[in-house]
């Protein structure tokens, strides 16, 4: 194995907090970049308070996604304190942030300004709706973005009302493609040198996650919903519940009524013998379906569905999907020791590299813990870094 990383010597100045920001800086630390992120004195980043928890600012949502990175505490209030991030940047790789659109400009680090001191800089921003339009300057959240891409809108059936998905969609595909595009900025400085702005939004990720459903919208006028095919659903059973994807075959109908034990073939009814036929009556489908799951166990109708080619699976809770033994076989955990929250254990990042896999090489860090290490490395000694607390600056 190599003991390289792909993104060994690539420097990141990290102005993200929360989730979506963090998520792409800690996939970027885990396969070898050096990341530096800048916190507020005495608070940090938002997700430390997030969460009431035992363990404070270094709490498990924080620890979750903050791994491979080094925390530099900093005023960005004072000048002096703009001077030592600006030097930072100028001998950086790549700056990312995910505040409101305008917000780094307002700091002093915008793209023109990071790019006169430093040409080769890639600076990738991720926000909740762009730089531009009548949305730039709203907050970028999961929920609020779920809204107003038309995700939220899909639901399985009319009668079910308008929820929350809830887990973070939006943060974690926005932070995905931030990545991307810093990857992508990387390579192409590899060919000319030169850096460039990488810009990525939540409601741009949503909408290009509907592709299929855009364009049959666009182009037909009308909606594509997955989550209504007549012959998919979750059914409760004796014991839990079965996830069935009635698809992909050319009469998914006749091997579901086999597996579930039917006395009939419903396919061979006249009012089910096309797919249309089965959207229009899929109410009266889903209760034969109902009727005949609730009879026997989660174990029992896998087993008989799978004998049938037909897609399913148990319906799981996180902590039974945690414990599996594809999780363990996949390599999906890690496990850290951390100064004040002990033995933490989180989800590993989830490209595998055959000969460069990712590493954790540093443990998530205490607000400010590395403020004298990483002054020292850009020429600060010190009595400059002492000056610098004793003025408040950096804390």
């Amino acid at each position: 194995m190599n003991t390289s990383l792909p993104l060994d010597g690539v420097t990141v100045i990290d102005f993200t907090q929360v989730y979506l920001g963090p998520s792409c800086t800690q996939l970027l630390g885990d396969y070898g970049a050096d990341v530096i992120k800048i916190e507020r004195p005495g608070a940090g980043d938002l997700s430390r308070t997030s969460i009431p928890d035992q363990d404070g600012p270094d709490n498990p949502i924080f620890l979750s996604i903050n791994r491979n990175k080094r925390s530099v505490s900093i005023d960005t209030r004072t000048e002096e304190g703009r001077r030592v991030v600006a030097g930072l940047i100028a001998e950086a790789d790549v700056v990312v942030s995910n505040f409101r659109s305008g917000v780094m400009e307002r700091m002093g680090f915008g793209y023109a300004e990071c790019r006169r001191d430093n040409p080769r800089l890639i600076w990738a921003s991720g926000t909740g709706f762009g730089e531009l339009g009548p949305y730039r300057h709203k907050g970028g959240q999961d929920v609020i973005a779920q809204a107003y891409s038309g995700v939220m809108w899909r639901r399985s059936s009319e009668d079910m009302p308008l929820s929350v998905y809830p887990t973070t969609l939006c943060d974690y595909t926005t932070g995905m493609h931030l990545m991307q595009g810093v990857l992508l900025a990387l390579l192409n400085r590899e060919r000319t040198g030169e850096g460039q702005k990488v810009e990525v939004s939540m409601y741009d990720s949503m909408l290009h996650m509907q592709m299929q459903e855009a364009c049959m919208q666009l182009n037909r006028g009308r909606e594509v919903n997955w989550a209504a095919m007549p012959l998919s659903g979750v059914f409760e059973t004796s014991d839990g519940a079965v996830c069935m994807v009635g698809a992909f075959k050319q009469n998914p109908l006749r091997d579901i009524s086999t597996a579930l034990e039917l006395n009939e073939d419903l396919s061979d009814r006249p009012e089910y013998a096309s797919l249309e036929l089965q959207f229009e009556r899929k109410p009266e489908l889903q209760r034969i379906f109902r009727k005949a799951f609730a009879t026997n166990t989660t174990e029992y109708w896998v087993k008989r569905l799978e004998e049938q080619d037909i897609l399913c699976a148990p319906v799981r809770s996180l902590a039974e999907a945690l414990d599996d033994e594809q999780t363990a076989v996949n390599r999906m955990m890690v496990e850290m020791r951390h100064p004040t929250a002990g033995r933490v254990r989180a989800l590993a990042a989830p490209i595998g590299l055959s000969e460069t896999p990712p590493r954790v090489r540093r443990v998530p860090p205490l607000l400010g813990e590395h403020n004298d290490e990483v002054l020292a490395e850009h020429g600060y000694d010190a009595e400059r870094t002492e000056a610098l607390k004793a003025a408040g600056v950096l804390r």
